[in-house]
């Protein structure tokens, strides 16, 4: 089974032995991370290989991921984790997929500075983007992970532990020995946090890749973390999110930040990051307008995707693309209908 087709199955088996709906309000957040994170595992999975990480301007690196869905062969290493070095200490945006892969980006880390861990960004709820929290809370109990209220409340009452089943049967529990580390601290749009030389600007523009995606904005640097919103050389997982937020996002983003370099949770950053996923997007979307409007089955909305020749301009550039174009275009097409009636 596809790794996005497992993903589906078990979180749909798992909200339904626990119960939960999409209606779960927010819990307060005033626990430390460490209630989640000081338990006692004696099991744990091997060590992750060091990835190098990149430095893409002046103190500011990014640990860039190799292409992939997690399995036994990458240990659930699918995401860039981020981090910038400033007077505070070092900060961390996306902390990886597991308790060994935050090891790993704490290894690397070190061959930079000495300086403490000041602060974790989560940019989003999938596990792959903060599960590696469980490593930085080890080495600082009482570090702030930040992330908005939505992300933290997913963690705390349904995607926590659905995550770390999901990546431990997926890369056959390579991942092993991590624990549901979650955000303990609630940023949203527009707030700032001082780290002394450099200044994190939060941007929440509503559901583009899920319901709860912030971008991060590196002030001094121009340089503005994306997470999942924008990927490069991938489809966006689209499954909890909508095409037309994004393209809110890709506006609001531009327009607030005109002239930033794009830093993906997937893949490398990029000056021209939000243009080209733009570009391929509207493909999809305005492929599946077409078929909506021409009244066929969602099953067509793949045919008329693939005749459109933005999409057809970054199919062979794009990782996963025949085995996922005909999800995300049934997904445009659901949306486009509802947004026509």
């Amino acid at each position: 089974m596809e790794f996005k087709e497992q993903f589906l199955a078990s979180r749909r088996r798992f909200l339904r032995n626990i119960g939960v709906t999409a209606g779960v309000a927010a819990a307060p957040l005033a626990w430390s991370s460490r209630v989640f994170a000081e338990e006692e595992l004696v099991i744990e999975g091997p060590p992750m290989p060091d990835i190098p990480a990149t430095e893409i301007t002046d103190n500011v690196y990014v640990i860039v991921s190799p292409w992939g869905f997690p399995s036994e062969e990458n240990q659930g290493m699918m995401s860039n984790v981020t981090f910038a070095i400033t007077e505070k200490g070092v900060v961390v945006i996306d902390s990886g997929a597991s308790l060994q892969i935050g090891r790993m980006a704490l290894r690397q880390i070190r061959k930079f500075t000495d300086k403490p861990i000041a602060a974790v960004f989560n940019t989003h709820y999938h596990g792959d983007h903060w599960l590696g929290n469980h490593a930085f809370v080890n080495e600082n109990p009482d570090v702030p992970i930040y992330a908005h209220e939505k992300t933290a409340s997913a963690i705390r009452t349904n995607q926590g532990e659905f995550w770390v089943s999901l990546m431990e049967r997926s890369t056959g529990n390579a991942i092993e020995g991590t624990v549901v580390t979650p955000p303990n601290k609630v940023v949203g749009h527009g707030d700032e946090i001082d780290f002394g030389d450099l200044t994190v600007r939060v941007h929440f523009y509503g559901t583009a890749h899920t319901p709860s995606d912030i971008s991060l904005e590196l002030v001094e640097k121009k340089i503005v973390h994306v997470g999942d919103i924008a990927m490069n050389n991938r489809i966006a997982f689209m499954d909890d999110g909508s095409f037309l937020g994004t393209f809110k996002a890709f506006d609001a983003l531009e327009q607030n930040v005109p002239g930033a370099y794009w830093i993906p949770a997937h893949g490398f950053p990029a000056n021209d990051l939000i243009e080209h996923n733009r570009i391929f997007f509207r493909g999809i979307y305005e492929a599946a307008e077409k078929a909506v409007a021409d009244m066929v089955a969602p099953s067509e909305a793949k045919a008329y995707a693939l005749e459109d020749e933005r999409v057809q301009h970054y199919a062979p550039v794009t990782n996963g693309f025949d085995e996922n174009i005909g999800k995300y275009a049934s997904l445009a097409f659901l949306e486009a209908e509802a947004a026509a009636f």
